[in-house]
């Protein structure tokens, strides 16, 4: 034989152990696909997308470490698909998740999308994994739900405090007009007017479907409002303040925490527009370790994009998955999984939880000590909620 006829067979003969060792260990290890439905289109994409990252960066890291479930190395793959928002879509996306990926973990980054998933998700024994903080999503009695954020209600006393203190008892509503944003009204509107303040204007707006709101926010200012409640999406709420101050108005914003300030602030033009704000604390801007810890990471492997609490939050929610699946010996059994979601949200490493999550309840909520933010002198100050509503 030639010594290229040599080299030629080793060269084949070595490609195909290669392909027999790739093969078993293929063999040896498990998928397992976690789905997700939310909008990677429209005025919500950037929202989106952060929530499905957070989720990919989680899976990357489990993936590396080995992770393992009942003696067996197991991979997570995020099976993506846009539903822009829309809850009818989340609907067809769930059906497809489950039955062509078979997916036994499902996320939605909405509450529309995740009480559509919730008509069919316990039937199909599917656990819902719905970043939204619409206390509804865990109170209706699903057994198959973890709800990733706090409740929003733990926000709507110190926020209105805050606003209606330093500003004055003028409120005009000038937020999204999806599901959520409605919840948030149904709440903070009555609190505010018990408080005794007045609701002086009420005009939300499409923020996923527009990008000029200059109508809109002249119709709210045009009430002589102390405080706008404004919030939906980080990109489109930012145009909203934008635009605001642009119409010459002077007061203070209460931004519900679906909004993220640290977002906002490349679209206003700094944090100095958004003076006298109130919402969630940037975890750019959180002072404990593990945000610190979790932010450097996260920017060594995606320079230049500070990490939001969508990132965050779901990058945990899919650690405490896995390691409840661990705990449970499945990652199959839905039912099983989500019973031990308390537990493994406890035992999770300060390095894969900067948000200092610390419990579930017993309706699938997470527990959490959350911390918000205001901007004083176009600067963010972090304050504990407890602070805020002494």
């Amino acid at each position: 034989m030639t010594t290229s006829r040599k080299l030629a067979h080793w060269t084949g003969h070595l490609l195909a152990t290669s392909a027999l060792f790739a093969a078993s260990t293929a063999w040896s290890q498990e998928v397992v696909k976690i789905g997700y439905s939310g909008p990677l289109s429209g005025g919500a994409a950037q929202y989106g997308k952060n929530t499905l990252d957070g989720m990919k960066f989680a899976a990357d890291e489990l993936n590396a470490s080995g992770f393992q479930v009942d003696g067996k190395k197991v991979k997570f793959e995020i099976v993506a698909l846009d539903d822009k928002y829309n809850p009818s879509e989340t609907a067809i996306n769930f059906q497809r998740l489950v039955q062509e990926h078979k997916t036994p973990v499902v996320m939605c980054p909405h509450s529309g999308g995740s009480f559509a998933i919730q008509t069919t998700n316990e039937q199909m024994k599917v656990l819902l994994l719905s970043y939204t903080s619409v206390p509804q999503v865990t109170s209706r009695g699903n057994k198959l739900t973890l709800r990733i954020p706090p409740e929003f209600t733990t926000y709507v006393q110190p926020f209105l405090k805050h606003a209606m203190t330093k500003y004055g008892k003028n409120l005009a509503i000038a937020s999204a007009d999806h599901d959520y944003a409605k919840a948030w009204i149904a709440v903070f509107k009555p609190a505010w007017e018990a408080a005794g303040g007045k609701v002086v204007a009420e005009n939300p707006m499409s923020y996923n479907r527009s990008t000029d709101f200059y109508s809109g926010v002249s119709k709210a200012l045009a009430s002589k409002p102390d405080v706008l409640f404004i919030g939906g999406a980080s990109e489109p709420t930012g145009l909203v303040a934008k635009q605001a101050r642009e119409l010459g108005f002077k007061g203070g914003f209460v931004i519900i925490d679906q909004a993220k300030m640290d977002q906002m602030k490349p679209i206003v033009g700094g944090y100095g527009p958004l003076e006298g704000s109130i919402g969630v604390l940037p975890m750019v801007d959180d002072s404990s370790a593990t945000a610190k810890a979790f932010t450097e990471r996260w920017l060594k492997a995606h320079p230049g994009r500070d990490p939001s609490s969508e990132i965050s939050l779901n990058y945990t929610a899919v650690h405490a998955t896995a390691l409840a699946m661990k705990l449970a010996g499945t990652t199959t059994d839905a039912a099983a999984i989500r019973a031990h979601l308390d537990k493994a949200m406890k035992a999770l490493p300060d390095a894969v939880n900067p948000n200092d999550l610390d419990g579930v309840d017993d309706k699938g909520g997470s527990l959490a000590n959350t911390r918000v933010a205001v901007i004083e002198g176009g600067k963010v100050r972090e304050i504990k909620l407890r602070e805020l509503a002494k």
